[in-house]
């Protein structure tokens, strides 16, 4: 625990899981807390737990992120509250169910809260962030970004939104004073499973991490200057020849002719 004062950070999906632990570690790392999740009273038990335990200001701000007013409150939070100096867009819908025996009104809803929430806080936050010259936004997206074939191919391609518009972020932002850190965890021991319909205990032991785990590591990637973090990824050197072979495509995506082996 520090007594250093690190500003605010405006964690999403806060009342459980993954978002829970953010706002404990956060908390003793010496930042201020807005948690944000639907469930107002697990919101206020949560508060009063990491403000006594910590003396951190901790305020609740309960939103259905999945609900364009509920949205709006949290994106005016961003927008006039100059102390937040982190956003930490966790809240999500998961899905496991293959595609075409999935509800579509159910993948527009996921898509309604893994898309469209994480964008529209991202910029209502980013302008206040570059105006003072610092801030960070952390994006947890999934490694099904990158191996959509795992899970349901609407939740794989919310994530690689996630991953992309992470990168984008990065780009636009680095020299602006905005720290942008993508976090892909793998399976990990939340009710994220039980909510998507595949209890976590049906999974392979050896391949799901705690909750804890997860966010600690995340946690250590910000520190270390990450723009990805794959929490289990045993070398880093795999991600990074990944990404230069990405790169390495670039110079030939455009160009005023299709490549030789499309002639007639």
């Amino acid at each position: 625990m520090t007594s250093e004062h690190k500003g605010t950070a405006l964690v999403t999906g806060a009342s459980s899981g993954i978002g829970a632990i953010y706002a404990d570690r956060l908390a003793k790392q010496g930042y201020d807390l807005i948690l944000v999740a639907r469930n107002a009273g697990k919101l206020r038990s949560l508060a009063n737990a990491i403000s006594d335990k910590t003396g951190r200001s901790v305020e609740v701000l309960p939103a259905d992120l999945g609900k364009s007013a509920d949205l709006k409150q949290v994106e005016k939070m961003l927008r006039t509250d100059a102390s937040i100096t982190m956003l930490v867009n966790n809240a999500g819908i998961g899905a496991v169910a293959p595609l075409l025996a999935s509800d579509i009104d159910a993948m527009q809803s996921m898509i309604d809260v893994n898309v469209t929430a994480p964008m529209r806080l991202a910029y209502a936050a980013a302008p206040g962030f570059v105006a003072r010259g610092k801030g960070t936004i952390i994006n947890i997206a999934s490694i099904v970004a990158i191996s959509p074939e795992t899970l349901n191919g609407v939740y794989g391609g919310s994530k690689a939104f996630v991953l992309a518009f992470s990168q984008s972020l990065h780009h636009e932002l680095a020299d602006k004073g905005v720290r942008v850190q993508a976090v892909l965890p793998g399976a990990t021991a939340t009710d994220f499973w039980e909510l998507s319909g595949r209890p976590v205990e049906h999974l392979p032991a050896e391949i799901v991490m705690s909750a804890d785990a997860m966010v600690d590591a995340a946690l250590a990637g910000l520190r270390q200057g990450e723009l990805v973090t794959i929490p289990s990824l045993p070398d880093i050197a795999d991600w990074q020849a990944f990404e230069a072979a990405r790169n390495a495509l670039r110079p030939n995506l455009s160009l005023g002719r299709p490549a030789r082996r499309y002639a007639a």
